[in-house]
């Protein structure tokens, strides 16, 4: 019995830099954000109850970003998905120059950003090589990303950087998969889509939720990709909720700042939550 608690104090010791650090960083500064959205004023001395929650609601600003950031997600997500997964499909299948076609899709992860919006600004910019091109064959101009067309724009940013990452996950999966099933049932007659349908996908279920969840919280990380294209107040069909946040920072509105931050991080618990139930209410079927 001394022993296992010699061990357990020896164990407490070695997490104590890693939980002080945790405490510091992250769990106070996150109890001090919850605490922030029921006061108001410069320090946050006056209790003001649930009025932030009911003025963040009212703001047409907030309402803008959470209805484009949604939209974002509906439409940039499963776009993703089956496009990173349709990859991993091809590149799953040996043959010469996989490799290499595997190393380009991972290029994304290491061009800084910033050099990715310059060349997009560079071709769809006002006096961009798009442009010069319609004006050449006698077609109108286009404002691409002071426009709705922005919004495609910032879609095809998110995918280009993340499709390479996803694909290698779906990579993985499909190399966990025993070779031994499509085999068999390749044996007994079956075609290669009916080894996806009934093989393929059902294993990868569990890959596809993990997937989907990295994909959502890339979603909420591409506001260096929105920033960078249309600056602090671009586009209102690219304003997202980053955008709301860092206005309000900039303006020192805390006690909003800290609201609008609780919900995302409240709606990405839950959405997390829930998508962890339903897989394992899946697993339990199959």
């Amino acid at each position: 019995m001394k022993l296992q608690k010699r061990y357990s104090l020896t164990g407490l010791c070695y997490t104590l830099p890693f939980l002080a650090g945790f405490a510091l960083l992250y769990l106070i500064p996150f109890l001090w954000s919850i605490q922030r959205t029921f006061t108001a004023g410069a320090g946050g001395t006056r209790f003001v109850g649930l009025w932030n929650y009911f003025d963040l609601f009212r703001s047409a600003a907030f309402r803008l970003a959470a209805g484009n950031t949604l939209r974002f997600i509906g439409i940039g997500v499963p776009l993703l998905m089956v496009l990173s997964f349709t990859l991993a499909l091809a590149l799953h299948r040996k043959f010469r120059g996989a490799s290499f076609f595997r190393s380009v899709f991972l290029l994304p992860l290491v061009i800084p950003v910033a050099a990715v919006v310059t060349v997009v600004q560079a071709f769809f910019g006002d006096g961009g090589s798009t442009n010069q091109l319609l004006e050449a064959i006698g077609l109108p101009v286009k404002s691409w990303i002071d426009s709705d067309l922005a919004f495609p724009l910032l879609i095809g940013l998110y995918i280009w950087k993340n499709c390479g990452y996803n694909m290698v996950l779906f990579l993985a999966a499909l190399s966990a998969i025993p070779q031994e099933y499509a085999d068999a049932a390749a044996c007994e007659g079956a075609s290669q889509s009916y080894i996806l349908r009934h093989i393929t996908l059902p294993l990868m279920v569990p890959n596809f939720f993990f997937v989907f969840v990295i994909s959502v919280i890339n979603a909420f990380k591409s506001f260096r990709e929105a920033y960078l294209l249309g600056g602090s107040m671009p586009h209102e069909s690219i304003y997202m909720l980053q955008h709301f946040m860092n206005n309000n920072f900039t303006n020192l509105n805390y006690p909003r700042l800290c609201t609008a931050a609780l919900l995302i991080f409240s709606v990405i618990f839950l959405l997390v939550l829930l998508l962890l139930r339903v897989k394992r209410k899946y697993e339990v079927v199959l």
